[in-house]
């Protein structure tokens, strides 16, 4: 895996205005799409807000599936950005209703995309700017770091937090993944209400997209 190449602003708010499909929704590694796009997947606990992070950058409102049912996500999903850049959906972790062993199953999916899948470029680690990082969340962090998979930390619903607690925030976290291996440096905070971060974040994905 390599770092994202620099972008202009402009660069990346023209990629993100461009289409983005759907591909499929793969509940098993046969079903992964055969294709030598660049990858970005988004995992992070249940209810952080994957989708609807996935929806506000594209400007696109129902291409990711949200629920009010954590864990409503069960399968990899597959979005093509424009021909440049595949966007994955990942199973959310922590509080999803299910049975253990369809847990055991989701997770071990999770482990053998990141781990076997050579187009992933990186991860964007969602934590919830409302809690923190919690042990789950080390937990995932262990796993990428292991399988020396770079992730980036991206904060979500950070317009839930109070404006006087927000840098308190992304420098408990910057202060926590300074201490793992596989993941870069910085922070970005967003909200997909307000749009806060969201250009940021294109900017960062857009490093990885194909020329």
């Amino acid at each position: 895996m390599s770092d994202p190449v620099p972008v202009s602003k402009e660069e990346a708010r023209l990629l993100f205005a461009r289409e983005c499909d759907f591909v499929l929704a793969a509940a098993e590694a046969a079903h992964f799409p055969e294709t030598k796009l660049p990858e970005i997947s988004f995992i992070g606990r249940s209810n952080v807000g994957k989708s609807s992070l996935i929806n506000a950058l594209t400007g696109r409102k129902g291409l990711a599936r949200t629920s009010s049912t954590p864990g409503r996500t069960q399968q990899i999903v597959f979005f093509d950005l424009a021909k440049r850049l595949m966007l994955v959906d990942l199973p959310g972790y922590g509080h999803a209703e299910a049975p253990r062993a369809e847990k055991d199953n989701w997770n071990a999916l999770v482990q053998y995309y990141m781990r076997q899948r050579r187009t992933l470029k990186c991860v964007c680690l969602l934590i919830d700017g409302r809690h923190g990082a919690k042990a789950n969340d080390l937990e995932m962090m262990g796993i990428l770091d292991r399988a020396a998979i770079t992730y980036k930390a991206v904060v979500t619903k950070i317009d839930q937090v109070k404006p006087a607690e927000r840098e308190q925030r992304r420098e408990e976290i910057a202060h926590l993944i300074a201490r793992h291996p596989a993941a870069l440096a910085g922070v970005i905070l967003t909200s997909s209400d307000k749009r806060e971060g969201l250009d940021e974040l294109q900017v960062f994905m857009a490093g990885f997209a194909k020329p």
